[in-house]
């Protein structure tokens, strides 16, 4: 499994709550299409957080890189509707940082210990 990871700062005036409701039929939409495994979004609680995090944190499961391509690529060949769903929910972010994480220790390097 691989864990897509967004720290994200809405625009200034943008509602929370229509964020959480664009990001739900984009992402949402994504998971019943297959495209991704699962996903969810966080908001920080009570405005605590390190200097550096952002107030909304954004996860996309992925079952492997294939799928995450997969996904990349359907998402640029999108419909109409699936393109203003996106857009819609894009203009309401003002800032963002991404990390991509696996399991660790992932499968492989597990047979290989065991194999030690």
């Amino acid at each position: 499994m691989n864990l897509y990871h967004c720290m994200i700062e809405l625009t200034s005036g943008t509602k929370a709550l229509a964020f959480a409701a664009a990001a739900e039929i984009w992402y949402g939409g994504l998971q019943k299409r297959g495209l991704i495994s699962s996903w969810r979004l966080m908001r920080r609680k009570l405005g605590l957080g390190a200097e550096g995090q952002a107030d909304f944190l954004l996860e996309i499961e992925v079952a492997d890189m294939a799928m995450l391509e997969n996904a990349f690529r359907a998402v640029g060949q999108s419909d109409d509707e699936l393109a203003r769903h996106y857009d819609q929910m894009h203009a309401m972010i003002a800032t963002s940082s991404v990390g991509l994480y696996r399991e660790f220790p992932d499968p492989e390097r597990r047979e290989r210990i065991a194999l030690i």
